[in-house]
């Protein structure tokens, strides 16, 4: 009788088991129907371009890699300083990326590092057209593409969706060609949303555990209701290979590019004009928050919009348009995502109370602006910022950051109050750079600097 027991026990215990198991595999996803309608849409690109010194060392795979981490990690895996005799090549051609059909007269949205530098563009579809692509704008911000093909026939395209509406949780899919193997699919979970990368200010990216590798860039990544939510962009990864964490350019971010480089050819941002920092618990306590929330401004930066609005270091940005900012990384993308000359207005926390402050937003500076400003810093070795209004001083500029150069050499420290500077007095940040400027140079000059409270004079020297 008790061996008749133990014998239904075990059968009912596996019976139970099985049925576990079939029920778990009844919940979950069967993608075959979204691959088979979203895979003609799906493209693989391939570039040709001029060899040069650096390139035709490397095979088609390791140029492939190289793009791939060079986005994110801004350096070259592969060991390219030992030089080697070269012979003269053509053009090669080969596999870079992934990208997907937008609309029906042809136009095709990648990863900007996939075609970057290339000379041809070719876009392969799955059932093996080829065709020759127009480069119609590229933004390196975001690190998007809008090429254009011609075809005698509508093309085939993806459904895109709102990547505002993904939660943590939630399934999702890539379709690519990873080490040039096309089509090949892979899936996940998304893992966070509005995840912000040193990198890229300007993206608030979807971070995901699908398996992404050099051939995913640029390639699509589907909801479980088949709609585009992200452009698969970057892994994060120690080994050189897939650890589990992959980032995804979010639809929305995407589209509002496109917009613009279908009209203009290139994306125009709105600008701030200020630089911030996360605020800490001390920070928080020091400020008399109740927790650790809002962009800390550090420097405003002269003739910006944001000193026209009257915004000072110190102040806090709680919100911007309506929308709460938690960490100051939030603060680029929503400021970037505006059109210039958009009235916006900032919650600002400034001495225990919150106010809030209108700014005209205006069009970013151009690359050569900011490298003067650069050039500016680098040659006085520091970046400075107003003197907060909780610091018993009347005027002044605060050193920000000390970068090397004449600031290291002459013993500036982070903290210190610059309050003169060879015999004329500076009221802020506008008036110490132009004071900067006119230093010569391997001659000293008087600083009049306050350091924990004591003011003292030091001789300040620019070596050129």
């Amino acid at each position: 009788m008790n061996r008749l027991l133990k014998r239904v026990s075990w059968v009912s215990i596996s019976l139970l088991m099985l049925l576990s198991s079939l029920a778990n595999a009844a919940s979950l996803p069967d993608f075959t129907e979204l691959v088979e309608d979203a895979s003609p849409a799906v493209v693989n690109i391939s570039t040709e371009q001029a060899p040069s010194s650096d390139k035709r060392q490397l095979s088609p795979d390791a140029r492939e890699l190289n793009e791939f981490f060079r986005h994110f990690f801004g350096q070259q895996p592969f060991g390219q300083q030992q030089q080697q005799p070269q012979q003269p090549r053509q053009q090669q051609r080969s596999s870079l990326g992934s990208g997907f059909i937008i609309s029906h007269d042809g136009y095709v949205l990648t990863n900007n590092h996939v075609i970057d530098g290339a000379d041809v563009i070719h876009v392969r579809l799955n059932d093996r057209r080829e065709y020759e692509a127009t480069l119609v704008g590229t933004d390196v911000r975001t690190d998007l593409a809008l090429l254009k093909i011609e075809a005698d026939d509508d093309l085939p395209i993806v459904d895109m969706g709102d990547s505002d509406d993904l939660k943590a949780g939630q399934w999702v899919l890539a379709i690519g060609s990873p080490f040039g193997f096309d089509y090949t699919v892979t899936a996940g979970i998304v893992s966070a949303i509005g995840r912000n990368l040193p990198s890229d200010n300007y993206v608030p990216f979807i971070q995901t555990d699908v398996a992404i590798n050099p051939g995913n860039s640029g390639g699509p990544l589907f909801n479980l209701d088949g709609e585009v939510v992200g452009i698969n962009s970057q892994i994060y990864t120690r080994s050189g290979g897939f650890m589990g964490v992959s980032f995804a350019i979010p639809s929305n971010v995407a589209m509002s590019v496109v917009e613009q480089l279908k009209s203009d050819g290139k994306v125009s941002r709105a600008w701030l004009g200020v630089l911030i920092q996360d605020v800490n618990r001390d920070l928080a306590e020091s400020f008399n928050l109740d927790r650790p929330h809002g962009a800390l401004v550090s420097r405003v930066m002269p003739d910006s919009p944001a000193e026209e609005a009257g915004l000072k270091a110190g102040d806090i940005i709680m919100a911007f348009n309506g929308k709460t900012i938690e960490h100051s990384s939030e603060l680029p993308y929503l400021v970037g995502e505006l059109k210039v000359g958009t009235d916006a207005k900032a919650q600002v926390f400034r001495d225990g109370k919150e106010q809030t402050i209108t700014i005209g937003l205006a069009q970013r500076p151009d690359n050569a602006q900011i490298a003067q400003q650069k050039a500016d810093e680098n040659r006085l070795g520091m970046t400075v910022t107003e003197v907060p209004e909780n610091m018993d001083v009347d005027a002044g500029v605060m050193v920000q950051q000390v970068l090397g150069g004449a600031a290291a050499r002459n013993g500036l420290q982070q903290g210190d109050v610059i309050t003169m500077l060879n015999g004329e007095t500076i009221e802020g940040v506008a008036e110490f750079n132009r004071i900067a400027q006119t230093i010569p140079a391997n001659r000293s000059v008087p600083m009049r600097v306050i350091r924990d409270g004591y003011p003292m004079f030091i001789p300040f020297k620019i070596v050129e």
